[in-house]
């Protein structure tokens, strides 16, 4: 009898600490350097903050990582900017979504850049990070 409830409480466990895990630790990089495009993602819960709130503290992050283009478009809830830094005229993209998520918010970053383009992992990590943090408020 014991024993299901242990199970049960480490499950619940689980999911909590899956629940809290950072911006960092929810960074992920999909593509192989220079053979494909590149897509780096992460996401992360803003507390207590309803997505329009949110959205356009995004807009302001997203202008102070340098990006250019930017556009809030309030009916998918998201931000939507390019980036071009390497003189080919190939720009680079981000996508940020911010989406209702118990009483907080989710929002959800992706930056793509082109086969043959590559962008420091760390770099776009703590960047990404950096942009969903200026949404705490």
């Amino acid at each position: 009898m014991k024993l299901p409830v242990l199970a049960a409480a480490l499950f619940a466990l689980g999911l909590t600490q899956a629940q809290a895990q950072s911006c960092e630790g929810n960074f992920s990089v999909v593509g192989t350097p220079m053979l494909t495009g590149l897509t780096y993602k992460t996401w992360d819960i803003v507390p207590k903050r309803a997505p329009a709130r949110v959205l356009k503290d995004l807009g302001a992050s997203v202008s102070a990582e340098g990006f250019a283009d930017m556009r809030i478009d309030n009916a998918t809830s998201s931000v939507l900017a390019i980036q071009e830094t390497s003189g080919s005229g190939r720009p680079q993209t981000l996508r940020i979504t911010a989406r209702k998520s118990g009483s907080g918010t989710r929002v959800d970053a992706v930056f793509v850049v082109q086969q043959g383009q590559v962008a420091p992992e760390a770099y776009v990590r703590d960047a990404l990070c950096r942009v969903i943090s200026g949404a705490q408020g």
